[in-house]
């Protein structure tokens, strides 16, 4: 008999017979073989302790509570690690740090001043990595 690997572990896969039904589908990501009749997103006998459920649900109000153009702001500013992240290769992943740019392109020319007080920083920020990018593309065309 064989096996196959699942994120809830091996698992031995039996001989499958002639004419017989296909196998029904794995469980979804971080669920077991026993938590096949459960609905996802229930518990599955992990309990959280009051200590950490009281902290989760602080910083679910934190959150709440935090203006979404920050929020936003800092994503966007993830996207501008990951874009200098692909830069920084040798040789630089220059599709990859496009795409990243690009995306950070969209959120910052799409929303403008509804970013509010981020704007100003965004749109520098975007400014230096496309820079940065133009850079690079032709050394590496000069190469």
């Amino acid at each position: 008999m064989s096996s196959i690997w699942t994120p809830g572990g091996e698992r031995p896969v039996p001989p499958r017979e002639s004419g017989a039904p296909p196998p029904p589908p794995p469980p979804g990501p971080g669920r077991g073989p026993d938590d096949l009749d459960e609905p996802a997103g229930e518990e599955t006998g992990e309990e959280i302790d009051e200590e950490t459920a009281a902290r989760l649900q602080e910083l679910t109000e934190q959150l709440a509570r935090t203006p979404a153009s920050i929020v936003v702001a800092n994503h966007v500013m993830g996207l501008f690690e990951l874009a200098a992240l692909h830069l920084s290769q040798r040789p630089p992943n220059l599709s990859q740090a496009q795409l990243a740019i690009d995306a950070m392109a969209a959120i910052v020319e799409g929303l403008g001043s509804r970013l509010e007080q981020s704007e100003a920083t965004l749109k520098e920020a975007l400014a230096q990595i496309r820079l940065a990018y133009v850079q690079l593309q032709e050394a590496s065309a000069n190469q």
